[in-house]
């Protein structure tokens, strides 16, 4: 949905502050807020997130908790005096307010976000159409018979392409039996129906499993009254909130495991990696530091100037983390000609060997703070981004001054501290490599 143009040109010319103070306080429901007052824009943006993602779906309905988010958006159910709305009635609703509410799932959460003017009558009325998408999904059966085709063109057109191929191969080789490895196919979409959802919504969206992170131009009492009302449909169990089964941890890999998979294609695909590790891992800032020496930084990392500058064998190649409640992957990406892609791999292994023995160099280490910390005010330049700040402060129970505090534990990590970050998590002997490409 898009927000009408007045809104939109009152974004551009704006921006949040930085340093703006974080409130934290839990509702009688048990559901938990976020606060961070502003008035740089006439603007709310909540966002509420659920330990719902795709990490809780049965292996055999692979993609039920993204399917159930989008699902959400489809219609309303009618509720004594107030009437269904199919999703074009939302749509126009949503238009009507200037005003923008979307539904959607990751890896280990579902969320939902509402964005509207702060004027008390356009705010009051899109939070209640909020509460009632959230609280009151219709989950319409001739609605997902559609959105199901439209999924499975979308899997059998991905599944044409080498990428998607890769991808599905590292991630099934990194991850083995945990769900973050699942992989959604049309077999696993087929055991998905609007009951499966409806179940899993009422097992999981209740108000106490909640996290609320509010910004804009609202005050506490405000901003109270609005995670209330958005929490104010869903059923509170008669029970409490029951403890959710635990998710087991990724396992680490054993042994290396290289697999070439031939695909006629003019570039090779190549993903190399591991398990890396959870948000909660007190190295994080350590192993963000030296990614960004490692792969991370662009065209001044040490992959680039080995695989690309010196030899020619990419134009791009790059790595990365990502961490989440369980350890996500470590992974370098590139494609080099299939030709080439043997040699790309052993530079790749390489230079990674290297740098986890021995770590950033001085200036490297001076590089990769100079950027990411000049860069830090611009992660928190506009309301949309603050709120994914306040969102990632909230579901990962960082300290409320975390953004405060963040450049001071940036500046004082060393060169040593990200040496030893690096031995601890990755174990360059014993990493996945998947390479399709070539023709068979």
């Amino acid at each position: 949905m898009k927000l009408l143009p007045s809104l939109a040109v009152a974004l551009a010319g704006a921006v949040a502050q930085a340093a703006v103070p974080i409130e934290h306080w839990t509702l009688a429901n048990g559901a938990k807020v976020y606060l961070a007052a502003t008035d740089a824009l006439p603007i709310v943006d909540v966002q509420i997130d659920f330990d719902a993602g795709s990490r809780r779906d049965p292996a055999a309905q692979a993609g039920l908790a993204g399917v159930t988010a989008g699902m959400v958006e489809k219609g309303i159910r009618a509720s004594g005096s107030e009437p269904a709305m199919d999703q074009n009635a939302l749509g126009e609703a949503w238009a009507d307010l200037g005003a923008n509410f979307d539904a959607s799932a990751g890896s280990d959460r579902m969320s939902f976000s509402l964005r509207t003017l702060a004027t008390p009558a356009l705010l009051d009325k899109a939070v209640r159409l909020a509460a009632r998408e959230i609280g009151e999904p219709s989950f319409p059966e001739d609605v997902w018979r559609r959105e199901r085709e439209r999924l499975n063109a979308s899997i059998r057109e991905a599944n044409t392409k080498p990428a998607t191929l890769a991808g599905r191969t590292f991630g099934q080789d990194v991850y083995g039996s945990h769900p973050y490895g699942l992989d959604t196919t049309e077999a696993t979409l087929a055991r998905i129906d609007t009951a499966a959802m409806r179940q899993r919504y009422e097992q999981l969206i209740q108000p106490c499993r909640a996290k609320l992170s509010i910004v804009g131009a609202v005050t506490r009492a405000q901003a109270d009254s609005i995670a209330n009302t958005l929490l104010s449909r869903l059923p509170v169990p008669a029970g409490g909130c029951a403890a959710l089964p635990p998710v087991p941890d990724v396992a680490p890999l054993a042994a290396a495991k290289d697999e070439r998979l031939p695909f006629d294609s003019a570039q090779a695909h190549v993903w190399i990696g591991q398990p890396g590790y959870p948000r909660s891992d007190p190295d994080h800032f350590a192993l963000t530091l030296g990614n960004y020496v490692l792969g991370g930084g662009g065209f001044v990392s040490r992959l680039t100037e080995e695989v690309r500058e010196k030899r020619g064998l990419a134009y791009s190649v790059y790595s990365t983390f990502s961490p989440g409640l369980h350890a996500g992957a470590f992974r370098i990406g590139f494609q080099t000609r299939p030709d080439q892609a043997d040699e790309a791999v052993k530079v790749s292994r390489e230079v990674v060997a290297k740098f986890v023995a021995d770590g950033p160099t001085a200036a490297e280490l001076k590089a990769a703070k100079d950027n990411l910390i000049g860069g830090f005010p611009l992660l928190l330049d506009s309301n949309r981004k603050l709120l994914s700040n306040v969102a990632n402060i909230a579901w990962n129970d960082l300290p409320l001054d975390y953004l405060e505090t963040w450049t001071a534990r940036m500046n004082a990590v060393t060169a040593a501290d990200i040496k030893a970050a690096f031995a601890r998590k990755l174990q360059p002997d014993r990493m996945v490599t998947v390479v399709v490409g070539g023709k068979p």
